[in-house]
C-alpha cells in the first residue's frame, strides 16, 4: 500500500524557513559581536623600539618591516645624537639628556590608558629601565635584546663590568659578525659616536621598573655584550625563567636573524594580558 508523505502548507513552510533565517543570523550576530568586543577590548600591541650603541631608529629597519606587515604598530626612535638628531654627540654629557627623546614619547605621544611593548636592544636596555621607572603604567612588557640590564644602572663597579660592552671602538664588524655584509656596510655609513660616559652616568631610583613584566633575549655568540655579562644582569634582576630566551646569533638579531627576533616579539605579544 502506497503512503504518502505528509502534506507542508506554503504558510507552514515560510515559517520554518524564516525560523531558520533568524537563527542563522543570530549565530552569526553573536560571532560578530565576540569577535568585535574581542578586537575592541585587545587591539594588537604597540611596539616602541629603543637602538642600542651607535645605533638609530634606522637599526630597527628590518624588524619594523616584519611587525608592520603583521599587523603591528611600530615607532622606532632616534635617542639624543643618533640617527637624524643633528646634536653632537660631545654636548651629551648626562644620560637623562641621551634618554629624553625617549621620555618625551611617553610623555606627550601616548593616547590615554595606551600601553605599548617597549623593546631596547644593547645600550637600549638603559633607556627601557629609565622608562620603565617613569612609566611603568604605560609599558605592558620590556623586552631587553642582548641589552644591558641593571634595574638602578651603573652604582656599582661590578655593574660597569656587567653592562657595559666590548669593542665599541672595534666598529661594526667585531658587534656584526654573523651578520649580512650589506648591513655591516650600512652601519659603517649610519652609526654615530657613542656618548660612553653620559651613559655611564645612567642611575634609577626606586622600584617602579619591578612592576613591570621584563624579557630578556640573549645572544649565544655575542662578541660585544658577551653571554656571561648577559648572564650576570639576568642573574641579579632575574625575569621569570619562562621569559628568558637565546637566540644563536651575534651582537645584533635585529639584522642577523629578524625573522626569528621578530617571532619572538610576536610570541611575546601574545602571551600578553590585554588590560
Amino acid at each position: 500500500m502506497k503512503v504518502e508523505a505528509p502534506r507542508v502548507s506554503q504558510g507552514t513552510a515560510l515559517i520554518l524557513l524564516l525560523f531558520f533565517f533568524l537563527l542563522l543570523v543570530s549565530v552569526l550576530g553573536a560571532s560578530t559581536d565576540r569577535d568585535l568586543r574581542m578586537s575592541t577590548r585587545c587591539p594588537k600591541p604597540h611596539f616602541v623600539l629603543v637602538h642600542g650603541y651607535g645605533g638609530g631608529a634606522w637599526s630597527w629597519y628590518k624588524i619594523r618591516c616584519l611587525l608592520e606587515a603583521s599587523g603591528y604598530e611600530v615607532t622606532c626612535l632616534d635617542l639624543k645624537g643618533a640617527g637624524i638628531d643633528n646634536t653632537n654627540s660631545t654636548t651629551i654629557h648626562t644620560f637623562d639628556a641621551y634618554n629624553q627623546p625617549l621620555i618625551n614619547f611617553f610623555a606627550r605621544n601616548l593616547r590615554d590608558n595606551e600601553k605599548v611593548i617597549l623593546v631596547g636592544h644593547s645600550a637600549g636596555g638603559l633607556s627601557v629601565t629609565d622608562a620603565s621607572h617613569k612609566f611603568s603604567n604605560k609599558i605592558q612588557v620590556a623586552i631587553y635584546v642582548a641589552a644591558t640590564m641593571l634595574k638602578h644602572g651603573f652604582v656599582t663597579d661590578q655593574d660597569i663590568k656587567d653592562g657595559v660592552p666590548h669593542n665599541i671602538a672595534g666598529g661594526s664588524k667585531s658587534q656584526l659578525h654573523m651578520s649580512p655584509q650589506e648591513d655591516v656596510v650600512l652601519a659603517s655609513m649610519l652609526s654615530r659616536p657613542v656618548p660612553l660616559e653620559a651613559l655611564k652616568q645612567a642611575r634609577f631610583r626606586g622600584d617602579g621598573a619591578d612592576r613591570v613584566r621584563r624579557v630578556y633575549i640573549k645572544t649565544k655568540y655575542d662578541h660585544t655584550l658577551k653571554p656571561e655579562q648577559q648572564d650576570a644582569m639576568i642573574k641579579k634582576w632575574p625575569p621569570a625563567p619562562s621569559d628568558v630566551f637565546v637566540l644563536n646569533t651575534d651582537h645584533n638579531p635585529l639584522v642577523s636573524d629578524p625573522f626569528v627576533l621578530s617571532g619572538l616579539l610576536v610570541k611575546v605579544s601574545a602571551s600578553t594580558e590585554c588590560n
